[in-house]
């Protein structure tokens, strides 16, 4: 029994790719999540994915001038997505327009220039990689930049906490403590572009929100604090990454749908069995006699 779970669970990972894949997963497992959840709570959800989009162009823009660098392509993919996200807020302030549609076309924009550049420098095998990453491929330099980036959030999420719960229950309160919400905001769009950069490698481009929705909205159907939702969203993740990499190993799958598909197996797990709002709790509450106290 021992041997079989060494066989399964340890063997794999005495390779130095799966070492650095494993690490590179845990760091975006614990930086992602608590940003999801933030999304979430915002109703912002969705603009997670046009983020994940607007980081395209400036990646592409990077492979053209430096190739497979990730330091270039990374900083290409940050500033490309600080300006979207630039220009989506002034758009819609000048236009009156809600946000998430001037994200939503930003993004469909940003989706096509960058898969337009990546076309002309390069081949269909570098759009794959550059759209859905390769985990097993990271190396030395780019486990590195994902750990420190990872940090970085981790940081910056931990200062500015107490200011991003408040501005999603009380806007007003914050402002008249004289700090600005567009500032809270602007940092937190910021380590969103931040954090799609470091997935990006692991990921690509068009799965690296996968890892910071995915486990918080499934930790929506097990807790109601917020810090609870944190603590399972994270563990979710860390169980996506690990599990993920040894069906990768162990079944011959790509890496990262891999990954992406077992949080989203929780998911449905989660909606079908989970503690609240879940199609089981919905039913133990209709089951219930009348006058029955709920328990949470």
């Amino acid at each position: 029994m021992l041997a079989l779970l060494d066989a399964w669970l340890l063997a794999p990972f005495d390779y130095g790719f799966m070492q650095r894949a494993l690490v590179a997963g845990l760091a975006l497992s614990l930086a992602a999540p608590p940003l999801g959840v933030f999304l979430m709570l915002r109703g912002m959800s969705l603009i997670g994915d046009a983020m994940a989009h607007a980081i395209l162009p400036g990646v592409a823009l990077g492979f053209l001038a430096a190739g497979f660098s990730l330091p270039m392509m990374s900083l290409g993919g940050i500033l490309s997505g600080l300006l979207i996200a630039v220009l989506a807020g002034s758009v819609s302030q000048m236009t009156g327009h809600k946000e998430d549609s001037a994200m939503a076309s930003f993004f469909l924009i940003s989706l096509a220039a960058g898969v337009m550049l990546v076309s002309l420098g390069g081949s269909s095998v570098d759009l794959t990689h550059v759209l859905f990453g390769s985990i097993l491929a990271v190396d030395s330099t780019a486990l590195v930049l994902i750990a420190a980036i990872s940090s970085l959030i981790v940081v910056i999420l931990a200062v500015v906490f107490r200011a991003l719960v408040v501005e999603c229950l009380d806007p007003l309160f914050l402002r008249g403590q004289g700090v600005r919400g567009g500032l809270i905001h602007g940092i937190f769009l910021g380590l969103v572009v931040l954090n799609l950069t470091a997935g990006f490698q692991t990921l690509g481009t068009l799965m690296a929100v996968g890892l910071m929705m995915l486990p918080a909205t499934t930790a929506r159907f097990w807790s109601q604090r917020l810090e609870g939702l944190i603590a399972i969203a994270i563990a979710i993740a860390l169980v996506s990454s690990t599990g993920g990499l040894l069906l990768s190993y162990h079944l011959s799958l790509p890496s990262g749908p891999a990954i992406i598909l077992l949080a989203g197996s929780g998911y449905v797990f989660s909606a079908l069995f989970g503690r609240h709002h879940s199609l089981t709790a919905q039913w133990r509450r209709h089951a219930a006699p009348l006058g029955a106290p709920e328990h949470d």
